[in-house]
């Protein structure tokens, strides 16, 4: 139940993780590549979204939880940077069943390069916690991974890459700024995905733009749909459905998410502190 209950899902959420946030090492970061950054223009210091978490259980639609997200400007060892956390909780409907209780935190550059990644989750009786590091020597990617399994057991690996690695908060920012002017049906991004023990194969592939309405609401969007595809054991999986307003916000408006039990979806309850007007609002 892992993949679905972490929003990574989310956010994974995904689409959509107040944050414990400890530093490792005392050194300042080295700057990062422009290689691995991207020019933001879907979002400002000060955005707020909240999300209602729904699960379908014996074919009805259950509400589950709340996830909500913040972006602020902040200092990562003495670098301007972005500070993003993802905040998922279930309600007591879900508490009864199955605890989840998963917070997500991620520094990048102002260019939206990785800094820091972690992840602390609750997930029934499971407390883990993910935590990445980048630094960026002579054009590469270097990435610290720290594991702290349900046991309290730590494992720490490090690896070098002459590609851009992500996790999954700073692609979340990073597809934000994607300009799907220049994209067609079936077109793939790849974006390689990093937790604390492997590197994913994966990728967004577009779908097209849908209107898509809000659970909660009668409100309704124009929106870009892109599929988060992970291969694993020699198949390609969906894992998450992005509804994302076809605007220069490019917020995502609705997740729908794939699991080997069942489905489950997060629907947006609400906004502040946008960048640009919603003109994807359908009236």
């Amino acid at each position: 139940m892992k993949r679905f209950f972490s929003i990574e899902c989310v956010n994974k959420w995904m689409w959509m993780v107040a944050i414990l946030f400890a530093i490792h090492c005392s050194l300042m970061v080295t700057p990062a590549k422009a290689q691995c950054g991207i020019e933001n223009t879907a979002f400002k210091s000060g955005e707020f979204v909240g999300y209602d978490l729904y699960f379908n259980w014996k074919f009805v639609w259950v509400k589950v939880g709340t996830a909500s997200m913040s972006t602020v400007t902040s200092n990562y060892k003495g670098q301007d940077a972005f500070r993003c956390s993802l905040i998922t909780r279930g309600n007591n409907k879900l508490d009864n069943m199955f605890i989840m209780r998963d917070t997500l935190l991620s520094y990048t550059t102002k260019d939206l390069a990785p800094l820091y990644y972690r992840k602390g989750a609750r997930e029934g009786k499971r407390y883990y916690v993910d935590e990445l590091w980048y630094t960026y020597p002579k054009g590469n990617c270097h990435l610290k991974q720290h594991e702290i399994n349900s046991r309290g057991e730590h494992y720490w690996k490090e690896s070098e890459y002459k590609d851009c690695i992500y996790d999954m908060m700073s692609v979340y920012l990073r597809a934000r700024n994607f300009d799907a002017s220049k994209l067609k049906v079936g077109d793939k991004i790849p974006l390689p995905i990093a937790d604390a023990s492997k590197i994913a194969n994966s990728w967004l592939k577009y779908n097209g733009i849908t209107n898509v309405k809000m659970k909660n609401n009668d409100d309704k969007y124009r929106c870009l749909v892109f599929s988060f595809i992970e291969r694993e054991n020699g198949k390609n999986h969906e894992l998450i459905r992005f509804y994302i307003t076809d605007d220069k916000n490019h917020l995502p408006v609705r997740l729908d998410m794939f699991l080997s039990f069942g489905s489950a979806k997060a629907y947006l309850t609400g906004f502040k502190g946008l960048r640009n007007p919603m003109t994807s609002k359908v009236e």
